[in-house]
């Protein structure tokens, strides 16, 4: 049978509109299409790839389970599940780990938990939730009604009720929402969907302020800064902030589904046998891998040199911008670059997109304006200055056209 990009058309869920090449093997931060064509991958799978393609220490220790056990569900515990679980809680504030399959089922878990907590322990009125404009917490039904881009969630019929939103780094909006009845506030400590916007260390501060206030849980959602990408291994370890519960994916197994909520002891006795749980989630395979890419990732090589690696990306984006004048702003933290155009190219951040995939170049968008960097954290400085390179190569062609 031929695969060609047409079948897609044929036999997939229109869903997804995905670009025309279809990769077939990737290497580090190189990837190459069925026609042999190299591209380098600055996007990263969405933040997923954190230590590249096929890097040999996950595929070593995929392979070396592959051979031993790969499911069991949770009628059984298993020793890669075990071992991971101690190494989150070893280097988190957590106590207790509870393993899932992606960031949504991650958050769901966060969410439910935090309901049945504040339930428990305060009584049935206490079941707000808040969240934050342009935020984004998955596709299940609940955290797409929690995440604060009502265009994923509108269409569906009656949404999950007792969620807010407020205004993210607006602390005077979130004192506006927030109550007694609130029973969480779930937050990205930098809005990855939503524009790559780091939050303030004063509006954190405050927010943890206000729920302690309020006997409210604050719930990180650290699936797209987690596991190194921003040059901490959680991105909370940046601020002076601890959540109550966090959530992990993506680059947790470093391109092998796994998703984790984190949260303490006096939290966690509220999930109860039969209060939630995941077929797949935890399962040794997926465990086996994540356990490899977190104590490859968790060291300071890695780690410093993500940021080494972030003021290049930032270096070459100054100076790209000052030939073109397409930027009228670049942020983030660590390996999460997002480059806002001008108004003169607003909405044009898919062109950019595809002007660069033309160039043999991977990166991703944030919305309508912003194109978005999130590349392996261990990409070789050759590979971004080549990188760097095509992009504006493509920038040269957008410039013109």
């Amino acid at each position: 049978m031929q695969i060609t990009r047409s079948l897609f058309d044929e036999v997939m869920v229109p869903n997804y509109a995905p670009a025309k090449f279809i990769p077939v093997k990737g290497e580090g931060s190189r990837i190459w299409d069925q026609e042999g064509r190299e591209y380098i991958d600055f996007a990263g799978g969405i933040a997923v790839t954190c230590l590249g393609h096929c890097h040999p220490v996950l595929v070593g220790a995929l392979k070396d389970q592959a051979d031993k056990l790969w499911h069991l569900s949770n009628v059984l515990t298993n020793e890669p599940a075990l071992a991971l679980a101690k190494v989150l809680v070893d280097n988190t504030f957590a106590d207790k780990v509870y393993f899932a399959n992606s960031g949504g089922e991650s958050n769901e878990a966060a969410l439910k938990l935090a309901r049945r907590y504040a339930k428990n322990k305060y009584g049935e009125q206490k079941d707000q939730i808040i969240a934050f404009k342009q935020g984004f917490h998955g596709r299940t039904f609940f955290t797409v009604t929690v995440g604060g881009q009502p265009a994923y969630s509108d269409g569906f019929g009656p949404k999950p009720g007792a969620i807010e939103h407020a205004e993210f780094n607006n602390i005077d909006s979130l004192k506006a929402l927030i109550s007694d009845k609130t029973c969480a506030v779930m937050i990205e400590p930098m809005q990855g969907e939503g524009g790559v916007l780091p939050a303030t260390p004063e509006f954190l501060q405050a927010v943890r302020e206000l729920c302690d206030t309020h006997n409210a849980l604050l719930i990180f959602d650290e699936v797209q800064t987690g596991v190194g990408r921003t040059g901490k291994l959680y991105g909370y370890m940046q601020y002076n902030v601890v959540p109550d519960i966090l959530t992990t994916a993506k680059a947790l197994g470093g391109g092998f589904p796994i998703g984790a909520m984190l949260t303490t002891d006096d939290i966690a006795k509220h999930l109860v046998p039969g209060t939630h749980g995941s077929t797949y989630g935890g399962n040794p395979l997926a465990c086996a891998v994540a356990l490899a890419a977190v104590n490859t990732v968790n060291t300071p090589e890695v780690l410093d040199g993500v940021m080494a690696k972030a003021q290049l990306f930032r270096d070459g984006l100054a100076k790209i911008n000052e030939k073109y004048n397409v930027f009228a702003d670049v942020r983030g933290q660590g390996l999460l670059i997002g480059a806002e155009l001008t108004a003169q190219y607003s909405g044009k951040a898919r062109d950019f997109m595809v002007a660069a995939a033309d160039e043999g170049l991977m990166v991703l968008v944030a919305g309508a304006s912003i194109v978005r960097f999130a590349p392996s954290l261990v990409i070789p400085d050759a590979d971004i200055e080549a990188g760097l390179a095509r992009f504006e190569q493509a920038i040269a062609k957008m410039v013109k056209a």
